[in-house]
C-alpha cells in the first residue's frame, strides 16, 4: 500500500516543478528581444547630481585656521557661488613614518576611521556636513583605498594585506615615488571587507554623501562595484573616480576624471594645438566612445595640477576665461578648486600650511554667473539629463569652437576664439539659428545664416536662447 503522505509529497513536487517551468516561461517571454540596446551606465545617479558642480576643499589651506570649524563659516559663500557638491580632501590622521614635509600628505592614511586633530574633531566635521546639508549642498570624502601610511595599524595587524616587491618586502605603489605610503593587495577578502566597512562608517555615522576615489584604477573594479551597491543600500551616494576609463561607469562610479580634456586645452593655450584638438575630444572621442550617462569631470585646476604643475594662470594664460566657460557650458561635470574664484596666483604648498589669500575677483564673478546659467538651463545638465553638444561649423575652424546645446526648454549657442588673434566668424546654416540674449552683455540678437560675430583674442560669447514669452 502506498503511503498517502508520499503521494501528497510527490504531487507537491510536481506542482512546484510545473510552477517553476511556468515562471521561467514568463521570464523568457518578458525578456527583451535579442539585440535590444541597453544603457551602459547601470548606476543610479542621485537626483541632486543632475545639475551639480563640484568644489574641491583643501581644508589645510582653505582658511587661515585650516580647520573644519573655520571652513563651515565659508559655506554660505560657497552656496552663493552656486556649487552643489563639496569634495573634502582626506580628513584622517596622517602617517609619521617616512612623512613628506613637516605635516605630511593627506593621502598617507594612518587611521581610516579617525580624524586628523590638526583639522578639528569628529563633532566639528559632522557640524560642517550638517551645515552644508542645511544650505542645500552635499559633501563627499576623498578616499584612499590603494595604500596606507607605513604606521597604519593594519601594517602590523594584517601584513598579508600588503603587496611585496621581488625581495618579499612591503613597498610603495609600484611605479610611483610615493615613499610615504605602502601598497595594498586586494586579492584578500578580509581587506575588501575592512575597507568597505570603513567607507560605510563615514556615510552611515558621519553623514558623507559619497566619495572621490584616489587613483581608482589602482584598485580592482569589482571592489568598487561591490562597495557602490553596499553604500547605495545605506543612502544614494555619488562616486567620483580619479581615473579615466569608461568601464568604471557601468556599476561603480557616477563620474570619472577628464584628464584628457585638460591636456588638450592646455596644449591649445600653450600653442601646441589648435581648436581642432578640443573639437575632436568632444565630437570624436567623447561622443563615439563614452557612455551617454557617464559623467566626465572637467576642470581647469585641482590640487595636483596646482601643487605640482601650474596655477590656472600659468596653465592657460590669456585663454583662462575661455577654458572656464567651456568647462561649464560644454558636456561634462564642472569642478572648481578652492582659491580659483579668488584669482589665487600661488601653487599651494602640499606638505605644510599655505592658506589661500581670499579676495573678490572677476573669475569668481564669471564662475558664479556660469553656475547659475547651468542650474537654470536644463540643456546644460550632466549626463543624459542635459543636451548633447552639436558642432556648429564656422569660417575659422582651426581657431574657433562653436556649438549649441538645446532641448525643448531652451539652450545656448557658445562661440570661443581659441587663438590670440581677433576674428570675425560666420556660420551659415545650422542648428544655431534663433533669437538669443548674450548672457554677459545683455545684448539681444537674431542669429541666422548670414550672422557674423566679432571675437577679441581669446574672446568668447555665451548666447542664451530666448524662450517664448520672454
Amino acid at each position: 500500500m502506498i503511503d498517502p503522505r508520499w503521494t501528497s509529497l510527490m504531487a507537491g513536487l510536481a506542482l512546484a516543478a510545473c510552477s517553476a517551468d511556468e515562471e521561467q516561461a514568463r521570464t523568457l517571454a518578458d525578456a527583451a528581444p535579442p539585440h535590444t540596446p541597453e544603457p551602459y551606465v547601470q548606476v543610479t545617479h542621485p537626483e541632486w547630481t543632475r545639475d551639480a558642480v563640484i568644489y574641491q576643499i583643501n581644508t589645510r589651506q582653505f582658511t587661515r585656521e585650516g580647520t573644519f570649524a573655520a571652513a563651515a563659516g565659508e559655506l554660505p559663500r560657497l552656496a552663493g557661488l552656486g556649487v552643489d557638491i563639496l569634495w573634502l580632501m582626506p580628513v584622517q590622521p596622517i602617517g609619521e613614518v617616512n612623512r613628506k614635509g613637516p605635516l605630511g600628505s593627506p593621502y598617507s592614511i594612518a587611521d581610516y576611521t579617525g580624524v586628523n586633530p590638526e583639522l578639528g574633531t569628529l563633532d566639528e566635521l559632522k557640524a560642517f556636513i550638517d551645515e552644508a546639508h542645511a544650505l542645500g549642498m552635499h559633501v563627499i570624502l576623498d578616499w584612499v583605498a590603494n595604500h596606507t601610511a607605513w604606521d597604519n595599524p593594519l601594517v602590523a595587524e594584517h601584513p598579508e594585506w600588503y603587496s611585496r616587491n621581488w625581495a618579499g618586502e612591503m613597498q610603495p605603489p609600484p611605479g610611483t615615488d610615493w615613499s610615504d605610503v605602502v601598497d595594498l593587495d586586494y586579492s584578500h577578502a578580509g581587506l575588501r571587507e575592512y575597507m568597505s566597512d570603513a567607507m560605510a562608517f563615514w556615510v552611515r555615522e558621519v553623514g558623507f554623501d559619497g566619495f572621490r576615489a584616489d587613483v581608482a584604477g589602482f584598485v580592482p573594479l569589482d571592489f568598487w562595484e561591490d562597495v557602490r551597491a553596499e553604500l547605495d543600500a545605506i543612502k544614494p551616494v555619488f562616486m567620483l573616480a580619479e581615473w579615466e576609463t569608461r568601464d568604471l561607469h557601468a556599476h561603480a562610479f557616477d563620474a570619472t576624471y577628464a584628464w584628457s580634456w585638460w591636456n588638450r586645452m592646455h596644449d591649445i593655450a600653450q600653442g601646441r594645438a589648435d581648436a581642432g584638438a578640443i573639437r575632436g575630444w568632444y565630437f570624436y572621442d567623447h561622443h563615439n566612445t563614452w557612455p551617454e550617462d557617464g559623467y566626465r569631470m572637467v576642470f581647469v585646476s585641482n590640487h595636483d595640477k596646482n601643487a605640482w604643475e601650474a596655477t590656472q594662470f600659468e596653465a592657460f594664460g590669456e585663454m583662462l576665461e575661455a577654458a572656464i566657460v567651456l568647462s561649464v557650458t560644454g558636456e561634462g561635470l564642472p569642478m572648481i578648486y578652492n582659491g580659483q574664484e579668488a584669482g589665487n596666483t600661488d601653487r599651494l604648498a602640499f606638505f605644510e600650511r599655505d592658506p589661500i589669500q581670499w579676495r573678490e575677483h572677476p573669475i569668481g564673478d564669471l564662475y558664479r554667473s556660469l553656475f547659475a546659467l547651468k542650474e537654470e538651463t536644463s540643456a546644460l545638465w550632466n549626463g543624459s539629463a542635459g543636451a548633447k553638444m552639436v558642432d556648429v561649423p564656422n569660417s575659422a575652424p582651426a581657431r574657433v569652437l562653436s556649438f549649441v546645446r538645446r532641448n525643448m526648454e531652451g539652450g545656448v549657442f557658445v562661440v570661443l576664439n581659441l587663438s590670440g588673434e581677433a576674428r570675425e566668424v560666420t556660420f551659415g546654416t545650422g542648428p544655431h539659428h534663433g533669437a538669443y540674449t548674450d548672457r554677459f552683455s545683455g545684448e539681444r540678437l537674431e542669429v541666422g545664416a548670414t550672422t557674423a560675430l566679432a571675437l577679441e583674442p581669446w574672446g568668447w560669447r555665451v548666447l542664451v536662447l530666448d524662450t517664448p514669452g520672454e
